[in-house]
């Protein structure tokens, strides 16, 4: 069975003809005649009533034209995208825990890029699903961080989807907080100071668990904590509730505002820093496309950029 079947059945039925079927096909009307017959030995069925008076659709035909048209129809649907002169768009989508650097790398992307040309996505999301995506091809890339406290479980999540994680920055933790927080403009915090203050985090949905947590130092013993869903949100809470939450120190004005600052982390002996390794995931052995190369591209740029400035707000 061809396409070109399809269409001289098609037309057939339109026409009540196999003559004028085959004059608007452009055909002499013996091939359509074999092309037919053809397909009816194939399919065991006979198509069409012959007679003197024209060609009509037997009761078999009636129920097989449906589906030629509609197999006709979303081949010509499948030529509009992706045929030579379609309409089809280049897809990129990237899906990240709440970074404001990524969010801020993939505006860089999108002004180097006309978006008319292009399908462009960003997903601000839980742990799981930024994997998920990924595993899926939802998204091309993901964003997330490791630590030594959630790398096993991380990695071998990774694997099982068959994900590879690479390397983009290390960093220690920030104490994120608004500028008229009575600790804000403190040189360094210290977990003690914090006790009196609700640590704000992202949820990550009933099956989630310590692993799978965005804020580095997850596992510590917060007296007083508000999980939220968006990063609009948390920076309402910290002005709202002078709450707080733990980050890179990598900042983004441009997008956040200059309300908030980034304090040092300080340690103790109870309460330890930790290194936070931000990278991004794919599948394994991916071919990039060339946006994608040009996302992670402004990823290192201002990463790194916001690196040589750590805990201060990045223009």
């Amino acid at each position: 069975m061809t396409l070109q079947q399809l269409n001289d059945v098609i037309a057939i039925a339109e026409t009540g003809s196999f003559h004028r079927a085959a004059e608007r096909l452009y055909i002499a009307q013996p091939s359509l005649t074999s092309a037919v017959k053809e397909l009816e030995k194939e399919l065991g069925v006979i198509l069409f009533n012959r007679s003197g008076k024209g060609t009509t659709l037997t009761a078999d035909g009636e129920g097989f034209l449906p589906y030629a048209r509609s197999v006709v129809m979303q081949w010509q649907n499948l030529l509009d995208a992706y045929g030579k002169t379609g309409t089809h768009r280049q897809k990129f989508a990237v899906s990240t825990q709440h970074y404001s650097f990524a969010v801020k790398a993939f505006v860089e992307l999108t002004r180097l890029y006309d978006v008319s040309e292009y399908e462009f996505a960003i997903r601000e999301t839980r742990t799981g699903q930024v994997i998920e995506d990924v595993a899926a091809s939802r998204s091309e890339i993901g964003i997330l961080y490791m630590s030594d406290f959630n790398r096993k479980v991380l990695g071998r999540m990774l694997s099982d989807h068959g994900l590879a994680f690479h390397h983009l920055i290390d960093c220690r933790a920030y104490v994120y907080l608004w500028k008229q927080h009575p600790l804000a403009d403190r040189a360094a915090i210290t977990f003690e100071d914090l006790k009196a203050y609700p640590c704000l985090c992202f949820e990550q949905g009933e099956n989630s668990n310590f692993y799978l947590a965005e804020e580095i130092l997850s596992t510590n013993e917060y007296p007083r904590m508000i999980k939220c869903s968006d990063r609009a949100t948390m920076l309402n809470l910290m002005v709202g509730v002078l709450g707080y939450t733990l980050c890179s120190g990598i900042i983004c004005e441009e997008l956040n505002g200059n309300e908030y600052r980034a304090v040092p982390y300080a340690e103790d002996e109870e309460n330890p820093n930790s290194l936070m390794e931000i990278g991004f995931i794919c599948r394994k052995n991916s071919q990039f496309t060339g946006v994608a190369r040009q996302y992670i591209y402004e990823l290192e740029r201002y990463l790194h950029a916001g690196k040589a400035q750590e805990g201060s707000i990045q223009p």
